[in-house]
């Protein structure tokens, strides 16, 4: 299971509202690259594709097979403060990330 906290849900809200597209949901998933190995992917999207796992409502959150054996667990959060806000991943399965939390490996 993968899911989104109530703070990650209202940034999303305004994220949309800003870009102008209804939020029906959001693609979380997994591509490599990044400094140690794996990077985060996350985007609107309407609808789930053929394969995906669906979680949540409102926004609902679309998971390809692929990432999910990467994602199984994790939360998405969103954080602000003195030290930077922006989206996170808290992910159960990274062994190590790097510093600024944009990539993983397992």
């Amino acid at each position: 299971m993968v899911q989104i906290s109530e703070a990650a849900v209202a940034r999303l809200h305004e994220v949309a509202k800003e870009q102008g597209v209804e939020l029906v949901g959001v693609r979380v998933g997994v591509t490599g690259g990044g400094c140690s190995g794996l990077s985060y992917v996350l985007d609107f999207d309407t609808a789930p594709r053929l394969g995906d796992s669906v979680f949540g409502e409102r926004p609902k959150i679309f998971v390809d097979r692929k990432s999910l054996v990467f994602l199984r667990g994790t939360t998405l959060d969103f954080e602000g403060g003195l030290n930077g806000k922006g989206f996170t991943f808290k992910n159960p399965n990274a062994k190590a990330s790097c510093g600024c939390g944009s990539s993983f490996s397992v």
